[in-house]
Parts: C-alpha cells; sequence; structure tokens
C-alpha cells in the first residue's frame, strides 16, 4: 500500500550561523519544529549535513547544507487492513504468525499502512491492549526484512507472561541465515555489545563501550564457495542483533547492505538475480504456554525465494545438490 510521502526542509548555513551547534541552528531555523521533536529527528537519523548524519552538536561551517527529513505523522491508533497472515499457532491467549519479509510489525516513520499489527486487528478482533494502539498484541519484533516466527498476545494476562519470559530470557529464538564468507570456526559464541551508531543512525554497531551486552550462538550448516548457510540462536534480542554481530566478524548477511553486504552478488563469476530481502528467517521459537505452562516449539518454513536462492548458487557453483538438500531439509 502506498505511504504518505515525507516533507523534507533545506536550509543554507549562512556566514552569522558559522559556528552555531546544529541543536541550535535548527531551533533558530525550524520554529515550526518543537526542540522535543528535532532532538527525535537527529536520533532517528533524519537531519544531515550535506548528505551526513551528525551529532546534535555538531559545528557547522558556512555553506553547508541542512536537511530535516520529515515523516508524516503516526495515527492514533492502527486501523484494521485485510492483509492475508500465516498462522502457524493459535488459541484464545496468543498466536504465532509466519510474518513474511518486507511487512513492518507496527506502525513507525515512514510506515503506517500494511502492517503486521493491522492484519492482526483484522484477522484476530482484539488483542491485548498492554502495547498501547500502535502495538496491539506485539510482545517482541522482527525487522521489516526478516521473516518467520513471531508471538502475538491475544489478551493481557498473557502479555504480561510472554513478556516476563523473554525478559528472562527463556524463549529459544532459533534463526537461520546465508552469511558472505566463512568464519573461523564450525561452531562460535559472539558476545560484543550493541549500541546505535552515532554516525548512521539507521545503524547498530558493536564498536561503543555504551552499547546493551549481547550474545549470539551459531553453527554452520553449509559452506558453499563463499557463502555459509548458519543457524543462530539469540540469547539477547537487541535491535539487528544478527546482521550486526555478523558483520562485525566480516560475514554480512546476504542482502544486508546496510550493514556490507554488495548490492550486487556473485556465486564464483557468475551474477546471482537480486535476493530483494536479507536472508535472515526466524525458523523455530520455543517457549512455555503462558496459561497451560506448558512448553510449546512452532516452526516456520523457510521461504521457497530463500531455499530457491540457496540452490542456485549450489548450481552456479556445481556443487553436488543432495548436500544443499540434506542443510534445507530441517527448515522446510
Amino acid at each position: 500500500m502506498a505511504q504518505t510521502p515525507d516533507e523534507f526542509l533545506t536550509f543554507t548555513v549562512e556566514d552569522e550561523d558559522a559556528g552555531v551547534r546544529l541543536d541550535r541552528f535548527l531551533a533558530n531555523h525550524a520554529a515550526d519544529l518543537s526542540r522535543t521533536r528535532l532532538q527525535a529527528l537527529i536520533a532517528e537519523g533524519r537531519v544531515r549535513v550535506d548528505g551526513i548524519t551528525t551529532k546534535p552538536s555538531h559545528r557547522l561551517e558556512s555553506g553547508q547544507i541542512v536537511e530535516i527529513e520529515i515523516p508524516p505523522p503516526l495515527p492514533v491508533a492502527v486501523a484494521p487492513e485485510a492483509i492475508p497472515l500465516d498462522v502457524l499457532y493459535e488459541d484464545e491467549d496468543l498466536a504465532v504468525i509466519n510474518k513474511p519479509a518486507g511487512m513492518v510489525v507496527h506502525p513507525g516513520s515512514g510506515n503506517v499502512l500494511g502492517t503486521l499489527t493491522a492484519a492482526l486487528l483484522d484477522r484476530f478482533g482484539t488483542l491485548s491492549a498492554i502495547g498501547g494502539s500502535l502495538r496491539p498484541g506485539i510482545v517482541h519484533r522482527l525487522d521489516k526484512e526478516t521473516s518467520g516466527a513471531l508471538i502475538v498476545a491475544r489478551n493481557d494476562a498473557a502479555h504480561r507472561k510472554l513478556v516476563e519470559e523473554f525478559q528472562e530470557r527463556e524463549v529459544q529464538k532459533i534463526y537461520v541465515a546465508l552469511l558472505h564468507g566463512k568464519l573461523q570456526t564450525a561452531t562460535g559464541r559472539i558476545e560484543l555489545p550493541v549500541a546505535r551508531d552515532l554516525h548512521r543512525r539507521m545503524r547498530m554497531t558493536t564498536r561503543r563501550r555504551e552499547g546493551r551486552p549481547a550474545r549470539t550462538d551459531w553453527k554452520t550448516k553449509l559452506l558453499l564457495g563463499g557463502f555459509s548457510f548458519v543457524e543462530a540462536g539469540l540469547h539477547t534480542g537487541r535491535t539487528h542483533q544478527l546482521r550486526v554481530h555478523f558483520s562485525a566478524l566480516g560475514c554480512p548477511v546476504v542482502g544486508d547492505t546496510l550493514y556490507g553486504a554488495p548490492r550486487e552478488e556473485r556465486a564464483g563469476t557468475v551474477a546471482l538475480p537480486e535476493l530483494g530481502r536479507n536472508f535472515l528467517h526466524a525458523a523455530r521459537i520455543r517457549f512455555v504456554h503462558p496459561r497451560t505452562e506448558k512448553e510449546i516449539e512452532v516452526r516456520a518454513p523457510l521461504p521457497p525465494e530463500l531455499a530457491g536462492y540457496l540452490k542456485n548458487i549450489g548450481k552456479a557453483l556445481n556443487a553436488p545438490p543432495a548436500a544443499i538438500d540434506a542443510a534445507l531439509a530441517e527448515y522446510l
């Protein structure tokens, strides 16, 4: 569905504003926006100086171009939308959805329509209200271009119990990913802090001491030319955790250009068709049911476009089809 376009304000720094802090310059020249709103736009990476996001304390130079990207306002509440859903499990307390790549979980800047929450409200009618009017039923999230299993709470009691499980790290989340390069060992653990990247605000980074602790366990399931097909377990749920952790090891997720994947993928000398998403999928989720206290495991089959992509790489590299089929078998 079409989204309302963002608005842009552009200013040229004159001589009298040279040396002024960015936040003070914005307060003086974008008087229609409150200081709180401007601070939020800077934090979201929507204020750029000569095309580069920077800190509020940045001192401006004469002739620089300051651009403010203003996203459309969010709705007061989410309206139901008749969008098909792949429901993997449901009962009166919760549901597990197989979220497709390309769908955002709840409304946010630049993404108001076509969200998972809108589809859930159409499918179930009512959901837990703990997350507020824009995030009904949402217990945890998946990135827009990540597919797979996601738990939704249908009432407040279930929501509270599930949140507690996530906080106590009792929920097991297993992902599969295709990476560029080869990890140094067949299995391993990444324990690097995750924080917002101050220079590119849409990214996270492992290079700041202020980052929140994060742990990822992984094992390689298949090596294929310059690619590694891996299974990864999340012990923490930081924003972009798998993506930034594997990128920090020099092995970005295929398709994830934000974290270093090439825009044109190649298998040896063969150019591959554009994947159009990240090769990252939440394949399994295991949790204790909030009412029955029984352990539940739900599996989300690997999307056909990901399985097909891995097979195309195998064909380009003349790899034995049986090896690829064996690696894919438990995820289909």
